[in-house]
């Protein structure tokens, strides 16, 4: 259905009721007195919530009083109903100078699984838009239902994902990263092609190093009307990827980082964090340290959601960043074949030895990975590789029409095998691992790091549990089994398309999805090639590689849903959503696709 508003309703409505409750009186409790020397609180990137648990939620304001650089006294509410008549938790807390004027507190005292509506209030009276949050359930949850977004650029178009998702019926979102992007403001810079005809020009104008840069990209995302709608309708669980910090970070730099021109990477790395922490509703780690941000999250006895950190935490630099004129394979490859790959670590020992005790302890019904970059294989043929390889460097007719051989070629051998026909000597060749062997085609994501992959997932797949991967980055969206280097299925991967970052699509790569998960062979073979293995890449069996939008991941005891919702364009704030592809996986592994 077209949406065609420009202001979102749920900002509107919230804005009235406020109106509405302050001239009626309901607010007198809380001091109206009208201090005409201080002018009156400011709200404007709205309010927000997150890192629910059982018994507390954090609670997020912006609030600053016109320009002045005074403290802002708030106090904030927490309640039953909408007309906030039945209060259950309040407090104060003040947004300074020194948080950017950003106010975070932990309202406790709430109950399992319930919808709680929050806001705040300045010493004047004036109130925050209203906010609706929920706790974590209880232990006998039978449903949970998760929006999961990632990858969301301002300058490239609208953020009508987040629009969509606020007007579902999601319980919680899930952002997993790349919430905000470092690049400046130049029509050169990734993302910034359309930005001054749509209006969504990023500030600053340059990337962002110091701490007032990275708070002041924050206040330019925050200001978005979609986005701003999203965080007041349900409480986020977020975790960064890369460009919170700089392109393709690791824990000692980034491939966007210049310390000839942009100082010292680990200060940068600090005001990122730091500003992050500002602007977003996460708990603070117990031990205070700003850097570590993995987490577990308990959903009843329904399932267990452990949010990683892959990024920052523990990341060894990755093989592709080192210049090399084949793009790190050889570097990857002699690590991967001498075994000395076990030791270059996507995550900390730390972390991992965390992730795996985590899920052995837990006896929830499904283990949930909140994961940035795509865990699966995306092995694909050299042959296809190589081909696509000389067509980016030198885009010829020719060049183009060696890939689509090669595709065609690659496919047609799986096909015929498939089909139990016999193979020529060209088509066996093509399948041998040996004289056709599969690579990675991103060496940032898990592939890049297989053993440690490797022994996550072989410690995993004698517990017997029930393992899935939400994941971003890639800015497309993706279904694929979690095996093992032998081929074992441990898990599945649920990879969600980007909110607005373009995909595939932008370098002419849009038409390949029914390429890479085998769906192009259902002209041959029917439905039965649906989830078959049948396309470049094994262990894929769903891509849409050129729609933006967002997961909607629903849990039950016996089913995990991914419905891909995807939005006609982010061109235009009016657009239409709908949902692309909806994949099942039973308790028992089995896997359906409608």
């Amino acid at each position: 259905m077209p949406l065609d508003t420009t202001r979102r309703d749920f900002i509107r409505h919230s804005a009235t009721l406020l109106t509405t409750a302050s001239a009626s009186g309901l607010l007198s409790a809380c001091g109206s007195s009208n201090n005409s020397a201080t002018p009156p609180a400011d709200f404007q990137y709205g309010v927000a919530s997150g890192d629910p648990l059982a018994d507390r939620v954090i609670l997020w304001t912006h609030a600053r009083s016109g320009s002045l650089n005074d403290s802002v006294a708030l106090s904030w509410q927490v309640a039953s109903d909408a007309e906030f008549r039945e209060i259950v938790s309040s407090g104060q807390v003040s947004a300074s100078a020194d948080t950017g004027f950003t106010a975070k507190v932990d309202a406790t005292g709430l109950s399992a699984g319930k919808r709680y509506y929050y806001r705040f209030l300045d010493a004047t009276g004036k109130a925050s838009p209203v906010g609706i949050t929920r706790t974590l359930p209880a232990a006998d949850v039978s449903s949970v239902k998760f929006a999961v977004f990632s990858c969301a650029i301002y300058s490239e178009g609208y953020f009508n994902a987040y629009d969509a998702a606020a007007r579902s019926d999601a319980d919680y979102a899930l952002h997993l990263g790349d919430y905000i992007y470092e690049y400046g403001a130049d029509p050169a810079k990734y993302g910034n092609t359309d930005a001054v005809a749509l209006n969504r020009v990023t500030a600053p104008a340059h990337d962002i190093v110091s701490l007032d840069d990275y708070r002041t990209r924050y206040a330019r995302y925050r200001s978005d009307a979609n986005l701003q709608a999203v965080h007041a309708r349900m409480p986020f669980i977020a975790i960064w990827d890369d460009h919170e910090f700089a392109n393709n970070a690791y824990v000692a730099g980034a491939e966007n980082h210049d310390s000839a021109t942009q100082g010292d990477w680990a200060t940068r790395k600090a005001n990122a964090a730091r500003a992050y922490h500002e602007w977003l509703p996460i708990r603070r780690d117990a031990g205070g340290d700003p850097l570590k941000i993995y987490r577990r999250f308990d959903f009843g006895r329904l399932l267990s959601l452990h949010m990683l950190d892959t990024r920052i935490e523990g990341r060894d630099r990755q093989y592709d960043n080192y210049g090399d004129a084949d793009g790190g394979l050889a570097r990857y490859a002699a690590a991967l074949g001498s075994g000395s790959d076990a030791t270059h670590r996507m995550i900390s020992t730390s972390q991992q030895a965390w992730l795996v005790d985590g899920i052995t302890q837990s006896a929830a019904t499904w283990q949930v990975l909140g994961n940035q970059d795509i865990m699966a294989r995306m092995w694909m043929p050299a042959s296809v590789l190589q081909a696509q390889n000389t067509a980016l460097t030198n885009p010829s007719a020719a060049n183009q029409a060696a890939v689509q051989t090669a595709i065609s070629d690659y496919l047609g051998a799986k096909i015929t095998r498939a089909a139990g026909q016999p193979l020529s000597a060209t088509q066996s060749a093509l399948l041998s691992a040996t004289s056709n062997p599969r690579l990675p085609y991103n060496l940032d994501a898990w592939d890049g790091y297989p053993l440690q992959r490797e022994a996550i997932l072989q410690s995993v797949r004698p517990l017997g549990k029930r393992l899935v991967t939400l994941s971003g980055d890639s800015h497309n969206a993706w279904f694929a089994a979690l095996t093992t280097l032998a081929g074992q299925t441990v898990g599945h991967e649920f990879a969600g398309t980007s909110v607005s970052s373009p995909g595939f699509e932008a370098l002419g790569l849009g038409s390949l999805g029914p390429a890479l998960d085998g769906s192009a062979a259902t002209a041959q073979l029917g439905a039965a090639a649906i989830g078959a293995g049948l396309g470049l890449v094994d262990d894929l069996a769903y891509a849409d590689t050129r729609q933006r939008g967002y997961l909607q991941f629903t849990v039950t005891a016996d089913t995990v849903k991914g419905e891909y919702v995807f939005v006609s364009t982010v061109k235009s704030s009016t657009y239409s959503a709908s949902v692309g592809k909806t994949i099942s996986v039973s308790a028992a592994g089995t896997v359906s696709y409608a």
